[in-house]
């Protein structure tokens, strides 16, 4: 760790996406929602962004460990315009040594020659959407990729000695546990070196949740998904891969994605982009210092690039954070990670109660570390309640 004792990440949020899939609740905005703005106003406004950032933090400025771009698909920017924001992170911050780069991409928004470009202007890793090999899942996820290209994709990031990521989502509408079987199997057979499983959340304000609402889909059934869960969780474990979180699994610990695990162990980052979050933790421990904040941007790509026209952060809100604050979020996010969280400073019945449910480890847990079971990780939410809440 650096400078404060912490790490410090960049995360760049590249709002542009071809079409909304019907389950996406994320900041992102097809070509009809744009309303005037341009992904090249979007690269000039990150760049100020990225600017005025480095003068605010001051004294504070440190390398990044990490960059993400994340989205959104920021693949669908040519691979020129990512390169020239890597290059603002680096005029801005600098990079540490061994800095991780990632970009996610979708399988068809990418070629050989695009990653290779990638690959020699710094980035080390690319994540992959590929969510499922099942057409029809893809069909009712409003995924418009082609699934053999998902192959292509990884070979293509391996060919250019990029790290690769795969991701998948389960349980989807219509989606048995054979389906589910096939994508693990397909994405195991890729060899990546990561592989996230996410459980489908329908949102209410999605256009999936809309047709859930009039019963157009069926509601995603929680013993299905947690059938699904122990099922990529022994494939993963068979073909080599080990949780390090919840949703996540890697072949080494080198290969694990180390922005997340700086989102999960409270480090510091900048949000780069429209509707992008970003925290710092205590400039220091003394009185008068600066305490911990988390702010995010205005949402949309147009105000977002007027902000930074007239040479403003694009700040939309913002809060401080007490010590409590602090306590809560660091189980709620570190009991989600296998090293687990420290056994002392929880009650002791409370901890007798999670390994008598089997949700916690008894041996670690005796040895001083609170570690999920693999049930624990089907009730992580549960396991929070328990150690927090009276």
């Amino acid at each position: 760790m650096t400078g404060h004792g912490r790490d410090f990440g960049v995360y760049i949020h590249v709002p542009f996406c071809t079409v909304r899939c019907g389950y996406c609740d994320f900041n992102t905005y097809a070509p009809g929602e744009l309303g005037g703005a341009t992904p090249a106003g979007y690269v000039d406004a990150a760049l100020r962004e990225m600017e005025l950032a480095g003068a605010t933090m001051g004294a504070e400025v440190r390398p990044a460990s990490t960059v993400f771009f994340g989205g959104g698909t920021p693949t669908l920017l040519p691979a020129d315009a990512l390169v020239r924001l890597l290059s603002g992170v680096r005029q801005t911050w600098g990079l540490g040594d061994a800095a991780e780069i990632t970009t996610e991409a979708n399988p068809d928004s990418v070629t050989r020659e695009s990653l290779a470009v990638l690959a020699d202007a710094g980035f080390t890793r690319v994540s992959i959407g590929m969510q499922s090999a099942v057409p029809h899942v893809l069909s009712t996820l409003e995924r418009t990729h082609n699934p053999e290209n998902v192959a292509l994709a990884v070979a293509w990031a391996h060919e250019a000695g990029l790290a690769t990521s795969v991701d998948l989502i389960y349980g989807t509408p219509g989606e048995s546990l054979a389906d589910w079987q096939r994508s693990l199997e397909a994405a195991i057979a890729l060899e990546p070196g990561h592989i996230s499983a996410y459980a489908l959340v329908i949102e209410p304000g999605t256009k999936m949740g809309a047709q859930l609402r009039r019963g157009e889909v069926a509601p995603t059934d929680p013993d299905t998904q947690a059938d699904m869960y122990e099922a990529a969780d022994a494939a993963l474990s068979a073909a080599g891969y080990d949780w390090y979180e919840v949703s996540n699994w890697s072949r080494t610990e080198g290969e694990r994605c180390r922005h997340n695990v700086a989102y999960w162990t409270s480090q510091d980052w900048w949000g780069i982009g429209p509707g992008a979050h970003s925290y710092l933790g205590p400039a220091s421990g003394r009185e008068g210092e600066r305490g911990a904040r988390r702010w995010w941007n205005v949402k949309h790509p147009r105000a977002y690039g007027d902000v930074l026209a007239r040479g403003e952060l694009p700040i939309g809100g913002e809060e401080p954070l007490t010590d409590d604050d602090l306590r809560l979020e660091a189980v709620m996010l570190r009991i989600r990670l296998a090293d687990g969280i420290p056994t002392a400073g929880h009650e002791s019945a409370r901890v007798s109660r999670l390994i008598a449910d089997g949700l916690v480890d008894g041996a670690a847990a005796i040895g001083g570390t609170l570690r999920l079971t693999l049930r624990g990780r089907l009730l992580a939410d549960h396991v929070v309640r328990e150690l927090t809440f009276t």
